[in-house]
């Protein structure tokens, strides 16, 4: 597995990491523990480091899979998890700076290690300024409990004052061939800063895999279900754009999703997309994404 940096700060990570969110959250009924844990063992080794959760995926129930998945391995792989959420409100943010004290001391003891690589607010906390947030995970990275700094689906604005108190090392938010809405006024502050860009739904939730079709149904719980792009007539529209991906992917005698990763990797160098998967041979169809060059 190839290996690139994220932002200026020297935080090193696989070039194709694995979200674990759809292990056990949102994607309907999560898959068996043990089998989750074979899926992330896989995952160490095919070459991923870059392992990503979130205290409100399950929730809590993500960062005690990856704890415990990655219990004995936790020197040779960079997990990074995330605040922000009011536990049990859906929807609404909360990043006062005792919370995210909160947060860092219960996500340490469910991923069983005594530092978080990479600490994201989750969503901006319109009532929390965010010069408070990043004094606070400021204050977490000098006692050591916290190595670098990231923010998600944050803008422009936020990310410069964020980053003037507390250097920012990654962005997260979503990026995809079809979800492109980043490269116009945020790529240009990341590349300004010095600051990496991880995309999550990276294969668009599985609609650039090519193995959905435009009637797919989506079991219980599964948040597709509610996405417009998702609904029949849009998915039909969208199928065109897969077909072409996969003219590609026949050329290269490689798969859809693997085109559609390469593409996101061709883009910059500072770009780490984290792909998720229940199977172990789609992560390591994912990883080899890396291997593939495109024009």
């Amino acid at each position: 597995m190839k290996k690139r940096k994220l932002g200026k700060l020297g935080l090193e990570v696989s070039a194709v990491g694995f979200g674990c969110m759809g292990l056990s959250h949102a994607y309907g009924v999560p898959i068996d523990k043990k089998d989750a844990i074979k899926v992330l063992h896989a995952a160490v080794e095919e070459g991923v480091t870059f392992f990503d959760t979130a205290e409100v995926y399950g929730p809590f129930t993500n960062e005690e899979l990856v704890g415990e998945a990655l219990v004995g391995k936790r020197d040779s792989v960079v997990i990074a998890t995330k605040f922000g959420f009011k536990i049990g409100s859906p929807g609404e943010v909360d990043s006062r700076p005792e919370r995210i004290r909160q947060v860092v001391e219960a996500s340490l003891k469910r991923l069983r290690t005594d530092r978080i690589d990479l600490l994201y607010q989750h969503r901006i906390d319109p009532n929390v300024p965010i010069d408070d947030v990043a004094g606070a995970v400021k204050d977490l990275i000098s006692q050591g409990k916290v190595k670098h700094f990231g923010l998600s689906e944050a803008g422009g604005k936020n990310i410069r004052k964020a980053h003037a108190v507390q250097p920012v090392t990654a962005l997260q938010s979503e990026y995809s061939l079809w979800w492109r809405e980043p490269e116009e006024s945020i790529f240009p502050v990341l590349e300004e800063l010095g600051i990496g860009f991880v995309p999550f739904s990276p294969l668009g939730r599985g609609f650039l895999t090519g193995k959905l079709k435009a009637d797919a149904k989506f079991e219980k719980g599964d948040f597709r279900s509610d996405l417009p792009r998702f609904q029949k007539e849009n998915a039909e529209a969208n199928l065109a754009f897969v077909h072409l991906l996969d003219r590609t992917a026949k050329a290269k005698s490689v798969t859809t999703a693997q085109v559609a990763l390469a593409w996101i990797l061709a883009q910059k160098p500072w770009i780490v997309p984290i792909p998720g998967t229940t199977k172990i041979e789609r992560m390591k169809e994912n990883t080899m994404g890396a291997l593939i060059s495109l024009s």
